[in-house]
């Protein structure tokens, strides 16, 4: 299947390491991968900021790069969710209705489309997970707790196939960590207050590192993490899946 790699912004301009682990993952389990060099933002800053009207050019830039794939996969749950949810373009309406139904969160994609039952990986640490909300209550990547439901988590399927990895347990396992995109901004204090109470959960059970599906909350625990001067560290799902420590 021929797959495009589709690297959200702060992906690539402060974590690459991340878009490149997911292409090396994506590669090792025989899938083509094809980066589209013109893509860009895919618009969700300014349609979480109300101003989702403006983001036409974003649209048709994304439907411009990446119409022709079979796929579409991005290591990032709340890019994702918002294409899945909000790509539209008037006069090309076929081809984003083809990207909606065709774009999928990494995690996503290894569990549901490539059903993968086996990783080479190795990664001897305690690790716990981190919910983000997109992912979970968008995506619907991992049960919420306060359903009456069997539980199930595809990030944490992914996980136990990884040699020597312990999972650990956390008090509140999907709280939201605060970050919130545009949230972080405009409510800094009570983010910020949120992200110490995820970081306190994970300390508290003896994580060596944090994991997750978005950067974007990784990036917020890693600044509390490190004013802290906390020696948990946090890595991307895909860093680890494709690990061989």
């Amino acid at each position: 299947m021929k797959v495009g790699l589709f690297i959200p912004c702060y992906i690539d301009q402060f974590y690459p390491q991340v878009g490149i682990a997911t292409l090396s993952l994506l590669e090792k389990l025989g899938c083509e991968v094809v980066y589209p060099q013109g893509q860009t933002c895919c618009g969700q800053p300014m349609a979480n900021s109300g101003f989702e009207h403006l983001t036409g050019g974003c649209n048709e830039l994304f439907v411009k790069n990446f119409a022709d794939f079979d796929y579409i996969v991005s290591p990032s749950g709340s890019c994702t969710l918002h294409i899945k949810d909000h790509l539209h373009v008037h006069d090309k309406e076929d081809a984003a209705t083809h990207i909606r139904q065709h774009i999928y969160e990494l995690s996503e994609f290894l569990t549901d489309v490539l059903q993968v039952k086996h990783l080479s990986a190795r990664f001897p640490y305690k690790v716990g997970i981190h919910q983000s909300c997109h992912g979970q209550r968008g995506l619907h990547l991992s049960q919420m707790t306060e359903l009456v439901a069997a539980p199930y988590s595809k990030p944490q399927q992914l996980l136990q196939m990884v040699e020597g990895l312990e999972l650990i347990e956390l008090s509140r396992k999907d709280e939201c960590c605060g970050f919130g995109g545009t949230f972080c901004v405009f409510e800094e204090a009570v983010s910020v207050k949120m992200g110490k109470d995820r970081v306190a959960d994970h300390e508290k059970h003896g994580a060596e590192y944090i994991t997750g599906n978005d950067v974007s909350c990784l990036m917020h625990l890693e600044g509390i993490l490190k004013r802290q001067q906390s020696k948990v560290k946090v890595l991307h799902i895909a860093e680890i899946l494709n690990a061989a420590f």
